[in-house]
Parts: C-alpha cells; sequence; structure tokens
C-alpha cells in the first residue's frame, strides 16, 4: 500500500478511536486503558510510516519497444484467408461464423 494511503487509513483509525474513547463512560473495567494502548500502538504505527523512505524512484524503467507491434501485409493476408475459410466453412454448416447460432432461413 502506498505511503499516503496508509497514513490517510492510520488517522482514520485513530479519530475513530478517540471518538470511542471520548464516548466511554467512566467506568473501570479497563476498556478505557485498553483502547488507550490501541491508540497508542496506531499512532507509532503511523510514526513508522512516515519515518521510512520513499520507495518511487527504485521502480525499474520498463524495456523499451522495439517494434511497431503492426500486422505485416502477409500477416494480414494470412488472417484474411483463414477467416475466410472459417466462414465459408460455417455457411456449408448453416452457421452464423461470428455468433454460431443456425442460419434462418428468408422468405
Amino acid at each position: 500500500m502506498k505511503t499516503k494511503k496508509t497514513l490517510k487509513r492510520l488517522n482514520k483509525v485513530v479519530a475513530l478511536l478517540s471518538d470511542v474513547i471520548g464516548r466511554l463512560p467512566g467506568s473501570n473495567d479497563g476498556l478505557g486503558d485498553l483502547l488507550d494502548s490501541a491508540k497508542a500502538n496506531v499512532v507509532e504505527a503511523a510514526k513508522k510510516v512516515t519515518a521510512q523512505p520513499s520507495n518511487r524512484g527504485s521502480k525499474s524503467k520498463p524495456a523499451a519497444k522495439t517494434g511497431q507491434g503492426r500486422l505485416s501485409a502477409a500477416g494480414r493476408k494470412r488472417i484474411s484467408l483463414a477467416l475466410k475459410k472459417r466462414w465459408e466453412a460455417a455457411k456449408r454448416k448453416g452457421v452464423n461464423a461470428v455468433t454460431g447460432r443456425r442460419l434462418r432461413k428468408t422468405a
């Protein structure tokens, strides 16, 4: 997870814990102490995240493309012939070459 997003979420958790601690009644069952320690741990985690150096510059660059990636004329010709062959076979079977459904008889 990115540092900025992590800090945003941790700060949201701290705010929620503070809200819960503020609404908690003043009973001595130890729940307030437990929530205070949880809040302290989240604050400590946020400090550690901010202390870490950013790793934005460490990403490797993608390899440069050698060609345009376009089809050659011969490649287009082969694809065209293969499609014509497939359509011809489908027409003989009475099936639409694209959808695979049976052809309807007209008139």
